[in-house]
Formats: C-alpha cells, sequence, structure tokens
C-alpha cells in the first residue's frame, strides 16, 4: 500500500497526467497541499483510535466523540463514501475491459442478455465481491502486490508508446489553468482515497504501534 505522502497506485497515479492537463504545472500545488493534509489526519486517526481500546473504526470514534449520534453520522457518511466510490471502480472497470473486449456478450437462457460494460460490471462485481468478506486485510497482500506489478507495467507501456512507437514528449502544458483547478484538485484527492480502510488496516496489524510509519513510508 502506498503511503499519504505518495499517490495511491493504480487509478490515482495515472489520473494526474490528466490533472496537469487540466489544472496546468502550478496545480501540482494543490497536490503537495492534499498530500499534507492526507499525512496529518492520519496521524490523528491514530491518535484516535489509540485513545480506547474499544474503538475499531471511524464509527466508533464518532461514539466516542458524540456519543450514538456521532455514530450513526458517522456510520451513514462512511458508508455512503464506501458504497459511491465502490460504484465509480465498477463503471470504471466496465468501460476498461468493454475497450479491451469489444463485442462481448452473454446470454442467459435467452430471456436475459449482458452485453458490453454492463456485462463486464456484472462479472467484476462477482469477482470482487468475496473480498468484502474479510475482516483481516494481511490476506489481501499477495493481490495488492499484483497491483503495484500493475502499475509499474502500465507505466512501462505509456513509456514504451511514448519513446518506441514515435508518440515522444512534445507536449508542453500550461502553467495554470484556473477553470481546470476544480477538476484537478478533485483528481488530486482521489489519489488519496485509502483513508477509509485506514481503522481496518491499523486492526490487522501486529504491530499497530507502527502505523505511522505505514503512513509516512512506502
Amino acid at each position: 500500500m502506498a503511503s499519504t505522502l505518495s499517490p495511491v497506485s493504480g487509478v490515482g497515479l495515472l489520473s494526474i497526467p490528466y490533472a496537469l492537463a487540466e489544472g496546468g504545472w502550478l496545480s501540482l500545488v494543490l497536490l503537495l497541499l492534499v498530500a499534507m493534509v492526507c499525512c496529518y489526519t492520519g496521524q490523528l486517526l491514530q491518535t484516535c483510535m489509540g485513545a480506547s481500546p474499544d474503538v475499531r473504526g471511524y464509527p466508533d470514534i464518532g461514539a466516542l466523540a458524540f456519543g450514538t449520534k456521532g455514530r450513526f453520522a458517522v456510520s451513514a457518511f462512511m458508508y455512503a463514501e464506501l458504497y459511491l466510490v465502490a460504484i465509480g471502480f465498477l463503471i470504471l472497470e466496465g468501460d476498461n475491459l468493454d475497450k479491451l473486449f469489444p463485442g462481448t456478450s452473454l446470454s442467459l437462457g435467452g430471456v436475459l442478455v449482458l452485453s458490453g460494460k454492463h456485462l463486464f460490471i456484472v462479472l467484476v462485481s462477482i469477482f470482487i465481491l468475496p473480498t468484502t468478506w474479510l475482516r483481516n486485510l494481511g490476506v489481501l497482500a499477495y493481490v495488492s502486490a499484483s497491483g503495484v506489478l500493475a502499475s509499474v507495467v502500465l507505466v512501462f507501456c505509456v513509456l514504451w508508446a511514448a519513446v518506441v512507437d514515435g508518440v515522444g514528449f512534445q507536449g508542453k502544458g500550461t502553467m495554470l489553468k484556473v477553470s481546470g483547478l476544480p477538476t484537478a484538485l478533485g483528481l488530486y484527492t482521489f489519489c488519496y482515497c485509502g483513508h477509509a480502510i485506514f481503522p481496518t488496516l491499523c486492526n490487522s496489524m501486529k504491530e499497530k504501534d507502527k502505523f505511522s510509519k505505514v503512513i509516512t513510508n512506502q
């Protein structure tokens, strides 16, 4: 897992070039600010979880601070975020797989026909669903390693297209594009969307007191 001082590998990392195209080179200041805020809030989260042995996640922190109403409010916001982010990733996977395998379809008894993006969204959902039942993220260590490998392969492919296939590096970009700053800020923030799993990750560690090293180091 990447630290909060560097963008999350995968979609977040690959979205940075588009963010630069939208906001300009000076928008990188926003990336630095987002990184600093996420690092600081990660440290605060560790402090909150260390305040009581009963704190296992965000709802417990809400209950510790504001009672039952706090638990309900935090749970509502957290589950809404996780639900919407999951939908976003499923749509992204459906779009990408549909481009890789155009024209793919599946007929279920002649009654229901799934094709294109809809088919791949269903297949990805079925494949990913069992991982949501795990209560210890340590089991996903090998899956995480494969994700890092995939990011390396993608970066290599981009460099290959630029150098070997003759695409080149002619794009100069702009220094600042004010109209694109909201989009750039949204993409930079998306790079650091790992906070939702921090409590589970911390609880899965054998040495929880070293969680701060996860935040500040690779």
